[in-house]
């Protein structure tokens, strides 16, 4: 036993410093996606203007996604949270644009040039339209008794899959509107019920505690069950 002590110390004083500069590095994407979070969070916390401006924003989207699913326009809005989307806004055209009904009505107007993909929104700034989005591989939408879900629905699974965003899908092909987080889907939303939604997601925090509970109650298990809710 004498002699596996000094060969155990020899091993961990050989693969230490490795494991140091490997640890950082094989988890680069995580600590770099926590380091965010955690400025996100504090830069939210430390401006009361923050909430004023995703007020005027979930105005906007309830608005927009109401007259776009009256005719029939398909859309699918990508609502930033903690996540940096920054890699995904970088494969889309630059906005930088304060959100209005307006503007998100002629971004997805039939056969305009930003009409494919999703636009990004964080805050009151549209980041970047016609945007590229991961496209989910759970099977959720094949296992749906409709066949009017496509790519956008598909996308809007996806970077909800991937990020702690809030997808909005608007339907082409029926109008239906969707709100997608975690993996799950809330279909055939009236603005009423996306306005409720919208407004648990970005509630200022002091409210957590219940804005946690209504979250949970519309996507219970988030983190482990990905299923479509109707």
């Amino acid at each position: 036993s004498l002699e596996v002590l000094p060969a155990f110390s020899w091993l961990v004083q050989t693969t230490l410093p490795a494991l140091l500069v490997a640890i950082p590095v094989i988890f680069a994407p995580e600590i770099r996606r926590a380091l965010e979070r955690l400025g996100r969070a504090g830069t939210l916390l430390a401006n009361p203007k923050a909430s004023t401006s995703m007020e005027s924003t979930l105005n906007a989207i309830v608005t927009a996604s109401a007259r776009l699913s009256d005719r029939q326009h398909g859309a699918l809005i990508v609502i930033e949270r903690l996540d940096n989307l920054n890699e995904y806004a970088e494969t889309g055209v630059p906005m930088n644009a304060t959100v209005t009904p307006e503007l998100l009505l002629q971004v997805f107007y039939p056969n305009t040039p930003l009409h494919d993909g999703a636009v990004i929104l964080s805050d009151s700034k549209m980041v970047a339209a016609s945007c590229v989005m991961p496209l989910s591989a759970s099977g959720v939408l094949v296992r749906s008794p409709e066949r009017q879900m496509g790519l956008r629905h598909r996308a809007a699974l996806g970077i909800s899959e991937v990020s702690d965003a809030v997808a909005v899908v608007v339907s082409e092909e029926t109008g239906a509107i969707s709100v997608v987080h975690g993996g799950r889907m809330i279909r055939r939303l009236d603005s009423e019920r996306l306005e409720n939604i919208l407004r648990a997601f970005f509630r200022p925090p002091e409210s957590g505690n219940r804005l946690s509970q209504f979250i949970e109650s519309l996507f219970p298990g988030v983190t482990t069950s990905k299923r479509e809710v109707d």
